[in-house]
């Protein structure tokens, strides 16, 4: 993946998906909720429901979250 020097470096994927895991991380029981970890991103940073589901997704395909019955899990 090519990192582009035209957007501004908080929208980049890489540091929302950084800052998704900081939120899961901060989570008591290592699982979370999809709105409520949401809500939790958009207070610190200010995200787009879509910029949200494509950090997830990224984060889903590089093996750092998983599914657990519908809630979020950080796999490491």
């Amino acid at each position: 993946m090519i990192v582009s020097r035209d957007t501004k470096p908080e929208r980049q994927i890489y540091h929302l998906g950084g800052l998704l895991l900081g939120v899961i991380r901060d989570t008591p029981g290592g699982t979370v909720e999809l709105y409520p970890t949401y809500e939790s991103l958009n207070a610190r940073q200010g995200v787009s429901v879509n910029a949200f589901l494509l950090a997830l997704d990224w984060l889903f395909l590089i093996g750092a979250v998983s599914n657990d019955d519908g809630r979020i899990k950080k796999c490491f």
